[in-house]
């Protein structure tokens, strides 16, 4: 029944601004580390942003100062937002959670949504 569901992805210009949902059920984002993913054509998967069990947050080098990751533990519910859009932000977005702490590898998180797309023109 653990299900991560995306949401908030779709087309827009350089230098708009999106914000992806992870609505998580089954579980409580309070209990894990919580991450989103990304990955473009011909690109590998890596991770673009995290956020502990504690709270603390880490980005990638490509989206600091722009994105900006966040939960609702009430809502259980994870938030990406992304300002400053760039094209080379263009990939399919992916949430997942893991027990304790949170990985740059996506090898070993435990649940996984399906992705929402984001397209960045310019």
């Amino acid at each position: 029944q653990v299900q991560l569901v995306e949401s908030g992805g779709g087309s827009v210009q350089a230098g708009g601004s999106l914000r992806l949902s992870c609505a998580v059920s089954g579980y409580g984002v309070s209990s894990y580390c919580m991450a989103w993913f990304r990955q473009a054509p011909g690109k590998e998967r890596e991770m673009v942003a995290a956020i502990e069990i504690g709270g603390t947050t880490r980005y990638a080098d490509s989206v600091k100062g722009r994105f900006t990751v966040s939960k609702d533990n009430a809502g259980n519910t994870l938030f990406l937002q992304m300002n400053s859009l760039k094209p080379e932000d263009t990939a399919m977005y992916t949430c997942a959670a893991k027990y304790s702490w949170c990985p740059w590898s996506p090898n070993s998180y435990n649940y996984w949504g399906q992705g929402t797309q984001v397209t960045v023109s310019s």
